[in-house]
């Protein structure tokens, strides 16, 4: 209407764009995975790891951060939890951009259809990171981003559509409703 027309003009005279999200695809070869049961949160020796330690070795995974644990010029090393197996092929994307919660919950929906046919994965993930400078937080709270700027969630989709779901906030931010 006559508002979009105007604001379309506003940000047109003073050099203002709309950015498109920046959608990188790359595929992780031999990729050591943690073993998860959707019905063990805590994890049984030698059965599947804990939510704990998949969020861990995700946040490794994500950061490109090397699995072989072995030592380099550096003083720690890291190795995938137990039990986990070997993968021959992974697959990331990585979408960066101001996305609104309606396209979150559509790519969560899509992926929980990956499961409609028979495939070989026992389940995949979605991690939303919110900007670390962003004014609000859970419950219209304002986000403490000058403490660490902590603000994602991770939904883990299993087989049979279970659910675990991640969160994180900063020290001073309400915990999500």
């Amino acid at each position: 209407g006559a508002e979009g027309s105007t604001l379309m003009s506003y940000f047109s005279k003073n050099q203002i764009q709309a950015l498109k999200p920046k959608i990188t695809f790359s595929t992780l070869r031999d990729l050591q995975c943690p073993v998860l049961q959707s019905n063990e949160l805590q994890g049984k020796p030698d059965e599947s790891c804990s939510t704990e330690e998949l969020f861990e070795w995700l946040g490794a995974v994500l950061s490109q951060v090397s699995l072989d644990n072995k030592s380099s010029s550096f003083l720690s090393t890291y190795c995938c939890p137990q039990p986990n197996i070997m993968v021959e092929k992974a697959f990331l994307c990585t979408i960066t951009g101001f996305i609104i919660p309606e396209k979150i919950i559509q790519l969560l929906e899509q992926l929980c259809c990956y499961f409609g046919e028979p495939k070989l994965a026992y389940w995949l993930t979605l991690t939303v990171h919110g900007f670390a400078d962003s004014p609000v937080s859970w419950r219209e709270s304002e986000h403490g981003f000058h403490k660490g700027g902590e603000n994602l969630y991770n939904f883990v989709i299993f087989r049979n559509l279970d659910y675990w779901l991640h969160m994180a906030v900063g020290t001073n931010d309400d915990c999500p409703p």
